[in-house]
């Protein structure tokens, strides 16, 4: 089972609606249950049925194999501290990339611990903290016919952890899971998603990662 903690927004839905199509089963979560259903009917349709199930937070954490956490950045820390127990031991998918957005353009926020993911694993001592999927397109994801042209950088400590969530990029269809090393590098892929959305605006288009010679 994969679980979305905040899950409601373009990128949890659009990666919950992904993997269901290639064969998970997927839970939206949210801090109010009638969103969390809201976005399991707004995806329900173009995945198989009962593919995609709604539910809070904290069911969806306790519930789930691996739980992909997917709030804004304001929110990051108090709803890891929150679930802290429900997600001791288990694998934790940081795709949160902590940004601001001012006059049109986008702005990496400074994180004291160095990036999300790495305050989620100081969060979360006891859980197994992967960084990836921070540069896809959340528009794309939630066209379920549009391949993925992307690579996902998954990083993190845990090296079993990292292969399985690069298992689960490789199911995407058009994406390739890359291994981008210790968790201390989620930084530097985290950053690169403001660069991106600045290319975005001025292309009007929806940039993304692949990386050539491996």
């Amino acid at each position: 089972m994969i679980g979305f903690v905040g899950g409601t927004g373009p990128e949890g839905r659009g990666l919950a609606l992904r993997f269901a199509l290639a064969g998970e089963t997927v839970m939206i979560g949210s801090r109010d249950l009638g969103r969390a259903e809201e976005a399991v009917n707004s995806v329900s349709e173009s995945a198989p049925p009962g593919s995609i199930r709604g539910g809070l937070n904290d069911q969806i954490a306790a519930n789930s194999d691996i739980v992909f956490v997917a709030v804004p950045f304001a929110g990051h820390q108090p709803t890891l501290e929150g679930l802290r127990d429900q997600l001791d031991g288990k694998i934790v998918v940081d795709v949160v990339a902590p940004l601001t957005f001012s006059r049109g353009q986008v702005s990496a926020i400074v994180v004291d611990e160095g990036s999300a993911a790495q305050q989620a694993q100081a969060i979360l001592p006891n859980s197994r903290v992967v960084a990836a999927f921070q540069n896809i397109s959340a528009e794309d994801l939630l066209i379920p016919d549009r391949a993925i042209d992307s690579d996902v950088i998954v990083c993190s400590d845990d090296s079993e952890a990292k292969a399985q969530v690069i298992a689960l990029a490789n199911i995407i269809n058009g994406a390739r899971g890359v291994d981008g090393g210790k968790l201390e590098n989620a930084r530097y892929v985290e950053n690169f998603t403001a660069l991106l959305l600045n290319i975005n605006r001025i292309y009007k288009a929806h940039s993304t990662i692949k990386i050539v010679g491996i």
